[in-house]
């Protein structure tokens, strides 16, 4: 047996936990935003220590909720064909400038400052549960991202996290965004594999459901306290997954015993 990285699930957290026999599953790739990385303490970091030095009396949990309440409607004009590909990067800066007039605060930030507070997207911790699980799950699978983030901001992200990666997968690798099935089937092909010789690894059922129907199979990692700590967001999965696990160290176990 492995060492346990993890922590078992309570019945409470899930009815059951299972996972099929992994045998022919080749490489794992992950949902980064929410199941990996804490986006909300790491914008909310950024943004509180400028607003600080501004004197600007805005809750940063607040702002960092507000930034990321734009990111579905900015993804969804690509989805839908109203606009090009362009890289999450760029979205978020859009957006940024957004939340920033919503707050009427727009005139006290220059452009530099904008950018300076848009790479806190490449700054995010990791869940105390991610490096060293990463690590270990690495050493039997193929692990790579499969994100909705820009090949460079994924890069940045996983120094500062400490993720290890065989490759960067995703968005810009489809030229789409997730639930887009290019944006799986493209990130399945860049690895040379089938389908259902990779594993999807998210805490979001949408986005499992969206790569259950590519063919991929599919792990649920619970992060409840992704939007706060009293948020109780997706707790439990809700489809037919091949493994359910409320840390990735515990899905470790599973998949490497």
């Amino acid at each position: 047996m492995p060492p346990h990285f993890g922590e078992a699930p309570s019945l409470t957290a899930f009815q059951a936990l299972t996972c099929l026999s992994m045998a022919q599953v080749k490489a794992l790739i992950f949902d980064v935003f929410g199941t990996l990385v804490d986006w909300r303490t790491g914008v909310a970091a950024e943004a509180g220590r400028m607003f600080g030095a501004k004197g600007i009396a805005i809750d940063p949990f607040d702002f960092a909720d507000q930034w990321r309440g734009e990111y579905q409607p900015a993804m969804r004009r690509i989805r839908e064909g109203a606009r090009g590909y362009v890289p999450l990067d760029i979205l978020h800066r859009e957006n940024l400038d957004i939340v920033l007039e919503k707050n009427a605060i727009s005139a006290r930030f220059d452009a530099a400052e904008r950018e300076t507070l848009n790479h806190a997207w490449e700054k995010l911790p990791a869940w105390p549960d991610v490096p060293d699980a990463l690590a270990a799950l690495k050493e039997r699978f193929i692990t790579a991202p499969c994100s909705n983030g820009s090949i460079a901001m994924m890069v940045r992200l996983a120094r500062f996290a400490g993720l290890s990666w065989d490759a960067i997968l995703g968005a810009d690798i489809a030229r789409d965004y997730k639930p887009k099935p290019q944006t799986y089937l493209a990130s399945v092909a860049a690895l040379g594999l089938a389908p259902d010789a990779v594993m999807m690894v998210a805490a979001h059922n949408d986005d499992l459901q969206a790569a259950q129907d590519c063919g991929l199979k599919t792990a649920f990692i619970a992060r409840p306290h992704e939007y706060g700590p009293d948020a109780n967001v997706e707790i439990t999965p809700t489809g037919d997954w091949n493994c359910a696990a409320t840390d990735l160290g515990y899905l470790a176990d599973i998949l490497m015993a």
